[in-house]
């Protein structure tokens, strides 16, 4: 049976070096089920190695909210493409692509913070040394492209932002661009985010927390979605417009 569910797919952890260090596993999946979403994705910047952290601390909190691989990708023009992937394999292997056009400039944490690996109970893997907010070798359409090819969803992230959009570095997108969805960001109000539906008819959009920090996670911040079960396949199907599955206009 169709139900409503609240969906936030852009969200960052201790990982992401623009990220606080209390967005670890437990607590991000205790924040979501205190604020009732649904499904979350976990977007940390060029990489995906804190998804099975969260994804076991979800797990041992008896399995909601249902957690998704994804990764916001910065393409070589500086455009940011949140992927979500179907699993974990899926994504870690994109990921394994990306890193062949990631540079190895080391991070510098007084300047950029902490990129921390963490497990489900919030104890450190390991340090990532590579400086993760840099753009990789490849443009925006090899990796829409690329996405599609294992079987994920490119979404064009916060195309309202003034930079690291679509928007900021090519100008506005095609009305036919291959990307799955728009995404734009939790600060619009009603007035500014039609307009950008006005300007893109037939076209999905999401709304997203992009959170990063814990007080960022809120219905107020993500996207309701008619579907059947919490699952990548159901949000394919939402975002595709397919058997009755939909998505809400964010703005009401």
């Amino acid at each position: 049976m169709l139900r409503p569910f609240w969906v936030d797919l852009h969200m960052h952890t201790a990982l992401s070096p623009c990220g606080e260090l209390e967005m670890g596993a437990p607590d991000i999946i205790g924040r979501a089920k205190e604020v009732g979403l649904d499904v979350i994705g976990i977007a940390d910047h060029n990489t995906c190695e804190n998804f099975p952290g969260v994804s076991a601390a979800a797990k041992t909190a008896g399995g909601t909210p249902f957690v998704l691989p994804c990764i916001e990708t910065q393409s070589a023009e500086d455009i940011h493409i949140l992927c979500v992937f179907p699993d974990y394999e899926t994504a870690y292997k994109y990921k394994e692509w990306l890193w062949l056009k990631i540079r190895p400039i080391k991070n510098d944490v007084d300047h950029f913070g902490y990129q921390v690996v963490i497990d489900e109970n919030n104890d450190i893997i390991k340090e990532e040394e590579t400086l993760l907010i840099q753009g990789a070798g490849y443009e925006v359409d090899q990796i829409v492209t690329k996405v599609h090819e294992v079987g994920g969803l490119a979404i064009l992230a916060h195309v309202d932002r003034p930079s690291f959009s679509y928007p900021a570095a090519l100008g506005p997108m095609p009305q036919d661009y291959p990307a799955d969805a728009f995404e734009l960001s939790c600060r619009l109000n009603s007035e500014q985010a039609a307009q950008w539906r006005d300007n893109y008819p037939g076209r999905t959009f999401i709304r997203s927390s992009d959170s990063h920090m814990l007080s960022g996670l809120s219905r107020a911040n993500c996207t309701k979605m008619t579907l059947e079960a919490p699952t990548f396949e159901e949000i394919r199907k939402a975002i595709k417009g397919e058997e009755g599955r939909r998505i809400s206009w964010p703005w009401g």
